[in-house]
């Protein structure tokens, strides 16, 4: 017998979840995709499902992009030449694992912009997806150059803004709303070398969401507070001589 769409839906979930716990993040994301293009309102477990296989799925290639950025640095500096087979090497597997990056960010965008976002019925849910665009639009930007970095900085950037100016509507302590500053900081440090921004961003969202501590509800308190740290560890880290050490995001 066939399964009803909302025992379709469910079967998608426990398979996601199940493709998390294996760490198959390429399955994971298969399963959260195919749930996705059957046009319905994510629920907020099905939302996160979603961010944490793209997330982990492309986490391994940003990692591995920035040692193949590195090694190309390298060599650039020794001024090797270009028909080097060390040279031949890098550009080969960084131009694979970019073509990857931009297949998997299209891929997340795409869902964004024809089912998620349209589809909005809160406010945290809208702060969360235009959140993800400026993120995967922020990766694009880490791999581009030129005028092309320039536009995809300039879209990550009118993402953030649109899920900054819906998140006002949020608690202080809000987890998606505190992951947002969080990430839009990153983006004023790392992308558009703008510390103050990523400072000012930083340190309003920790000290709002310390007045309204006492309001927290116990289920929010652990992911609010994490968040919170992060927020911390950047703000002493941004604050520092010490810049070289990695950001922490959402």
């Amino acid at each position: 017998m066939a399964e009803s769409a909302s025992e379709q839906r469910q079967s998608m979930v426990e398979r996601a979840k199940l493709a998390e716990h294996a760490e198959q993040y390429e399955d994971m994301a298969k399963c959260m995709k195919e749930l996705v293009e059957l046009d319905v309102v994510l629920t907020e477990e099905e939302r996160n499902l979603l961010s944490v296989a793209y997330k982990n799925m492309l986490g391994a290639r940003r990692a591995a992009w920035r040692v193949i950025a590195s090694a190309d640095q390298k060599q650039v500096e020794q001024e090797l030449d270009e028909s080097d087979s060390k040279r031949k090497a890098v550009k080969w597997l960084r131009e694979k694992v970019e073509t990857e990056m931009k297949e998997m960010c299209g891929e997340v965008l795409a869902l964004l912009d024809k089912f998620l976002i349209p589809r909005v019925e809160t406010a945290e849910s809208e702060v969360f997806y235009q959140k993800m665009k400026g993120d995967y639009f922020r990766y694009l930007t880490e791999i581009s150059e030129g005028d092309e970095r320039d536009d995809m900085a300039t879209k990550a950037k009118e993402s953030y803004e649109k899920a900054h100016e819906k998140a006002a509507q949020l608690p202080n302590t809000n987890p998606v709303r505190l992951g947002l500053a969080l990430n839009f900081s990153v983006f004023h440090y790392e992308i558009r070398n703008n510390p103050d921004e990523a400072c000012r961003l930083a340190k309003e969202a920790f000290d709002d969401a310390c007045k309204d501590l006492d309001q927290l509800q116990e289920d929010s308190y652990k992911d609010c507070t994490l968040i919170m740290q992060l927020l911390r560890d950047n703000l002493t880290l941004w604050t520092s001589e010490n810049e070289d050490a990695g950001d922490q995001e959402d």
